[in-house]
């Protein structure tokens, strides 16, 4: 199994692309676009990956969908391994989709959710903490919605009102935080941990 898992730069590089991006799932062409390799490479990596089982497959809208399954027996170990921020940032698979946002201005938070988890039930897709510069946030929303191919429902909202409506329980912060997402920017976690 070890030589299936690390046979190939392609696979290692699909294994950080799911396992840094536990609750999202891809099409072919979309993880082509983000680990940079060939299609018949990626196409024969997921296969391989499909046949241990530590992907997995679902069909939606006419297109294959592929994430990482959460059941598998060594699921825990290797997201742990595949799932380090520093060794996805070596491999340039998250960190350019991180700057993007980063590069909007002071941002403290980026979920996706939604139509990018392919979760019906919440109200937004793309929820961002922080102050951004408008033009620079509508030209990289018109960017995502040409990629991803669906209308995206976001909202911003201000690092202040975000922690006062954590406070109080507020409603939709709390289904945000229980919502399958994929998790982009995330500096108010991490800052609260490192005060404690």
């Amino acid at each position: 199994m070890i030589d299936q898992l690390f046979g190939s730069k392609t696979r290692v590089k699909l294994l950080h692309l799911f396992y840094g991006n536990p609750n999202r799932s891809f099409y072919v062409r979309e993880i082509t676009r983000k680990i940079d390799e060939q299609i018949n490479s990626v196409r024969r990596e997921l296969s391989n990956l499909l046949t241990i089982g530590i992907i997995k497959s679902d069909s939606n809208n006419n297109k294959l969908y592929y994430e990482v399954n959460q059941q598998h027996k060594y699921y825990k170990p290797l997201h742990v391994i595949f799932s380090d921020q520093e060794s996805i940032s070596e491999t340039d698979i998250i960190t350019p989709q991180e700057k993007e946002f980063k590069a909007l201005g002071s941002v403290q938070l980026v979920y996706m959710m939604g139509k990018f988890v392919r979760d019906a039930n919440m109200p937004v897709d793309l929820l961002i903490v922080g102050d951004v510069n408008r033009a620079k946030f509508d030209t990289l929303i018109a960017k995502l919605e040409q990629e991803e191919g669906f209308e995206i429902n976001y909202s911003i909202i201000s690092e202040d009102d975000y922690n006062y409506r954590s406070t109080i329980k507020d409603r939709f912060i709390s289904d945000v935080e229980q919502a399958k997402k994929t998790i982009i920017v995330d500096k108010i976690t991490t800052d609260n941990s490192k005060g404690d």
